[in-house]
């Protein structure tokens, strides 16, 4: 069954808008755990705009579930999370300054300084996730790094899904195919939504891991946190 992780970026986002501790970051991650959600998700920055490296330390001992750090792996970054040992480090290509990941890793050119990382994580017990596009030579320079998985990019297939489904999940199907016979194993993240989650799982139903934050946390003030996790644990459940 696909694990649904709850990235709570978003979260503090709101709370940081105000300063103090509303909302509580830790217990909205424990109240998602307790909700059915199979994961944590936080993607701490340099500027610490939402998510704080010390939330991070906070969180750790507390979750019940799967934690999943994903940030560019700086040197401040890496060194927070070998001090953390989450279950999975996701590494992506961000500039400090990005709003939001919007590419994935050039696997190819940068093979040899992802394959310094990811045994840094391996030596330390992490299980690695390398942030790719759908693009077939990506998959094959991200094998060779030996990560344990890959996390494709999803957000071409949600901008184009609305209008055509089966040419939006079609270069997605592919690369989940490649990423199986490569070993890989897969995860998927961003703007999964409840529109559009179920029929991406439907056509791949090997996915090891959804991370989705923004929308759920969108759905969230519409339906409440509880029933959104639910909602989104049903499309990863259903054939």
């Amino acid at each position: 069954m696909t694990k649904l992780s709850v990235n709570i970026n978003k979260i503090a986002t709101i709370r940081n808008a105000r300063g103090g501790n509303n909302p509580n970051i830790l217990r909205v991650a424990q109240d998602c755990e307790s909700y059915g959600a199979d994961g944590i998700t936080v993607h701490p920055r340099p500027d610490e705009r939402h998510i704080r490296y010390a939330d991070v330390i906070d969180l750790r001992p507390l979750l019940k579930t799967e934690f999943n750090i994903e940030g560019y792996p700086s040197v401040p970054f890496i060194d927070l999370v070998l001090k953390v040992k989450p279950h999975q480090v996701t590494l992506v290509p961000d500039s400090p300054e990005q709003i939001t990941s919007n590419a994935g890793w050039d696997t190819k050119k940068h093979v040899n300084f992802l394959s310094e990382i990811i045994n840094e994580l391996k030596s330390a017990g992490i299980r690695s996730s390398i942030f790719v596009d759908s693009n077939i030579e990506m998959l094959e320079y991200a094998a060779k790094t030996g990560t344990d998985r890959v996390e494709l990019y999803t957000e071409p297939y949600a901008s184009m899904y609305p209008s055509n489904p089966d040419e939006a999940v079609a270069p997605f199907i592919q690369a989940a195919q490649v990423a199986r016979q490569l070993g890989l194993g897969l995860n998927v993240g961003h703007d999964l939504s409840l529109e559009n989650l179920a029929y991406l799982h439907k056509n791949i139903p090997w996915i090891d891991e959804a991370s989705i934050g923004h929308a759920l946390v969108c759905d969230a003030l519409y339906l409440g946190l509880k029933t959104t996790i639910e909602q989104y644990k049903k499309c990863l459940s259903e054939p």
